[in-house]
């Protein structure tokens, strides 16, 4: 059996206020035409189609247009999504007893049974071959919150990473009681891993009760395959090839300019993987980083100067340019002289980066905006918290405000607050 694994489209993003739709059209027309050219039997989608919980309504088009032509393409395909950490699960999961008709399964919840257990058949599903022979079970679990996993026995340490870990083993051993001999078992799962690495600029971390990164240790060594989400990177998790992060399809932002984006293809006999392969996603928008280091503005104006691009480039296609400015002095004119160094040119001006050569302690510093920018809201609490007190956040404090900054994410902070 064939598969592809793909993850992080967010659909809807935009780039320093620039529309994206362009892009992410020419990437699910690529998916297409690659799930037809490479014979795939199934598509997992790891987690964060959508960039908001509240997607447009052009993100949503896209999405179900996008579902809609594949099943044509391909009427076989097993297609399995889970929610990430940025869709919201209600929204996701709404058209699912429209899309069950087409074969697609979408969890974006832990569902649950009339008695509050978790319903282990709607997260372990069968994936069947072009044929309609099952040939791998799918262990299909969201972004999980607090409130998501199941409760553990006694004192533990963590006890949300400890619900994980004992979720995941829940539909490992349903899914163990369901396949028959040489059936793989896969693992789809939207979370932060111990040891991987984060794209700079374009992901948020997730911290609930002071954890942030999961053990590899919680995939039994019954898991084929674990199809990850929520890195940007493309990634082995703990160097074991057959866990892996395929990463976002698109670059993210300016930090990812010269990484080569992939979905990856991998192949299973009989209940083992035997092949996985990177499949490069053609990138339909350069982007530019002018100079590749910050640079006094005299020279950053004569290599924008020197800048050779196609008059004719239509506006969808033209590059984003992101300009970095080294600064003795605050320069009022900054922006205007740029602009004028570009002009006529074709491409957007997304981002200008200023960073200044400060004195500390004796040596030269660079401090840049765009570092201010990526202070987490968690750092600043954390740090309002020890100014205040002289000490750490208590762990259930650290994940009330977690589980306020993600009620946020999904547009339902009104409701939780009047709750």
């Amino acid at each position: 059996m064939r598969f592809i694994h793909t993850s992080d489209w967010h659909l809807g993003q935009t780039l320093h206020n620039f529309d994206r739709s362009y892009e992410h059209q020419a990437f699910l027309d690529w998916l297409i035409v690659s799930l037809v050219k490479e014979e795939a039997e199934a598509l997992l989608i790891s987690g964060d189609v959508f960039d908001t919980a509240n997607p447009s309504a052009l993100a949503q088009k896209q999405f179900y247009r996008f579902l809609q032509q594949a099943k044509q393409q391909l009427p076989h395909l097993n297609i399995v999504i889970i929610a990430g950490n940025h869709d919201s699960p209600g929204r996701l999961e709404a058209p699912a007893p429209l899309l069950e008709e087409m074969d697609v399964a979408v969890i974006g919840f832990v569902p649950r049974l009339p008695d509050g257990s978790i319903d282990l058949d709607r997260l372990v599903l069968p994936l069947k071959n072009a044929v309609g022979e099952i040939k791998a079970w799918c262990l299909a679990i969201p972004f999980l919150r607090p409130s998501d996993v199941p409760k553990c026995e006694g004192e533990v340490k963590d006890p949300y990473m400890q619900g994980i870990t004992l979720l995941y083993q829940q539909c490992l051993q349903h899914a163990l009681t369901q396949r028959q001999p040489d059936q793989a078992i896969i693992a789809l799962g939207h979370c932060h891993m111990v040891g991987g690495e984060i794209s700079e600029e374009s992901e948020r971390r997730i911290v609930i009760g002071g954890t942030e990164a999961l053990s590899a240790s919680m995939f039994d060594a019954n898991v084929a395959y674990a199809a990850l989400g929520h890195l940007h990177l493309a990634q082995k998790v703990g160097k074991q090839d057959h866990l892996r992060y395929c990463g976002s399809p698109l670059p993210m932002s300016f930090a990812e300019v010269d990484y080569q984006h992939q979905v990856l293809r991998v192949d299973l006999a009989q209940d083992k993987v035997s092949d996985i392969t990177a499949i490069f996603v053609p990138r339909a928008v350069d982007l530019l980083r002018i100079p590749k280091h910050p640079a006094p503005l005299a020279q950053v104006l004569v290599a924008l100067t020197a800048l050779d691009l196609p008059s004719d480039t239509p506006l969808e296609r033209q590059p984003y340019l992101e300009v970095r400015v080294r600064l003795d002095a605050p320069e009022p004119g900054l922006r205007a002289a740029i602009e004028n160094a570009i002009e006529g040119k074709a491409l957007r001006l997304a981002k200008i980066e200023t960073s200044f050569a400060t004195k500390k302690i004796n040596e030269l510093e660079t401090v840049t905006l765009t570092e201010l920018e990526n202070l987490q809201p968690e750092d600043i609490f954390q740090r309002l918290y020890q100014n205040k007190y002289q000490n750490e956040a208590p762990a259930e404090l650290r994940s009330a405000f977690t589980e306020l900054m993600l009620a946020n994410d999904r547009g339902d902070l009104g409701d939780e607050v009047q709750s």
